[in-house]
């Protein structure tokens, strides 16, 4: 049973599991106000890295008017407004790269927990780094066309040397990348994702391939007196659109297809068992595909402790897993490597509370078996026995007696931010970790946030 602490709400037993009486559960007051405005959505850390970057970007344009450095003796500096564009468009690829992206979460989950809590806390929302992805790709579009302006007025106009085709290839560019900003808003994108996942892959692609041809060209037409070779080496635009090309193909070299065996215990969900040569770390996830030019979902890794291979939890949520959990396929596409996700920061704590719903249930396991960060489960889900089968059922309870699993077919919906506070102050975490839907996911974490909990989620940024 649960250690009840000084806290003395009722309970009851059910299926080996206790449920609280979480309507006695009185939460602490809200901090300030004006605290309160930096939990809030507008400047999560997601946010605060995007606006950070657009407010560098402008300042070191309005830095540039001040000291002459866009336009002077009667021509704009091509070359510096160009490689500002394709900097920012870099930063925004590599931010996205699988190997930087473990690099970063292996960074900062090296901090021992004998660091203060602000410190490590802080740490935790290294999962925010796509502030930097949206950040770059939006201003470097924007210097892009800055430059595409630019290089007009040289052409146009006479100034220096600039051929059709060094004007021609920038307007293909922007319109490419000008379409994947527009796909790529929220609302657009929930609406016509296909669409945007088609337009950032062959959108992405041909936009590559573009720019390579632009920069050579852009370089014969501007290396004066250099030969072209010592012009190109020297080329900063060389370097990033080398970096972005190995960084794009890395995950595609990776590519295999591979033997799924699937188990279905009920219509809503599939259990999927891979054993391929790979058994991921807890706390990342794997692509998969049917179609690998056309469409990737990304789901969490369960590796169990001491087995080869590893497990994921598929929901019914859309065509696509419809299609999974009713057709079975008995071969899917991988590619890349597993990657770490925000799971990945219980490292950081003495002691997590894990607050999941439905298959959200997946993320949350591998670090439950292998007990690694001390951890209490509190989980929402409908009939979870009849949904998700006896064995994943006992599984949980043999690592979790104490969890708390809440039927919904029986009990209906929970207050989960009273049920993560209850098992907060009972298990006395130093942090709250909650795997939901989009919705439930903030409402969990501003409401702990908001008292001053240290809490993460998804935020469904790429």
């Amino acid at each position: 049973m649960v250690k009840r602490r000084e806290l003395n709400y009722d309970y009851v037993q059910e299926d080996q599991t206790i449920l609280p009486d979480f309507s006695q559960v009185q939460l602490p007051p809200q901090i300030q106000k004006w605290r309160r405005i930096w939990k809030g959505p507008q400047l999560m850390h997601f946010n605060r890295l995007l606006y950070l970057l657009v407010l560098a970007n402008i300042f070191v344009f309005a830095w540039g008017i001040s000291q002459n450095w866009w336009w002077s003796n009667g021509a704009f500096n091509l070359p510096l407004i160009s490689n500002l564009a394709v900097l920012n468009i870099t930063a925004a690829i590599l931010i996205r790269q699988q190997l930087v992206i473990n690099g970063l979460f292996k960074m900062a989950t090296s901090a021992p927990t004998s660091w203060p809590l602000s410190v490590r806390r802080l740490l935790g929302k290294v999962y925010h780094f796509g502030g930097i992805h949206v950040g770059g790709a939006m201003m470097g579009t924007l210097w892009y066309v800055f430059f595409l302006v630019a290089l007009n007025v040289h052409y146009y106009n006479g100034i220096g040397n600039v051929s059709l085709l060094n004007v021609s290839i920038p307007y293909l560019i922007t319109g490419i990348l000008i379409m994947m900003m527009v796909l790529a808003k929220p609302n657009i994108r929930a609406k016509y994702h296909d669409n945007f996942e088609l337009m950032h892959r062959f959108g992405g692609w041909g936009s590559l391939l573009l720019f390579w041809v632009h920069t050579l060209v852009f370089i014969q037409e501007s290396k004066g007196e250099l030969a072209f070779s010592t012009a190109l080496i020297g080329a900063i635009g060389f370097w990033c659109l080398f970096a972005i090309t190995i960084s794009v193909a890395l995950p595609w070299l990776k590519l295999k297809k591979v033997k799924v065996e699937i188990e279905t215990p009920s219509s809503h969900v599939a259990l999927a068992k891979f054993n391929y040569g790979v058994t991921p770390f807890a706390g990342s996830s794997t692509a998969l595909s049917r179609d690998p030019l056309r469409e990737w979902h990304s789901f969490a890794n369960i590796p169990s402790p001491h087995e080869d291979g590893f497990r994921l939890t598929i929901s019914r949520a859309g065509d696509w897993t419809g299609k999974f959990i009713d057709d079975k396929p008995e071969y899917v596409w991988v590619k890349g490597i597993p990657t770490a996700g925000v799971g990945n920061i219980d490292q950081l704590f003495k002691k997590v509370v894990w607050v999941a719903t439905g298959s959200g249930i997946g993320p949350c396991l591998p670090h439950l078996l292998t007990q690694e960060t001390p951890s209490r489960l509190v989980w929402a889900t409908r009939n979870p026995r009849k949904t998700y089968g006896d064995q994943l059922v006992d599984e949980i309870l043999e690592v979790q007696p104490s969890a708390i699993i809440w039927d919904t077919d029986a009990h209906g919906k929970p207050d989960l931010v009273k049920l993560g506070y209850l098992a907060y102050k009972e298990f006395d975490a130093e942090a709250v970790i909650c795997i939901s839907n989009k919705k439930l996911t903030w409402q969990v974490v501003y409401g702990m946030e908001s008292r001053n909990i240290p809490a993460y989620g998804a935020i469904w940024d790429s």
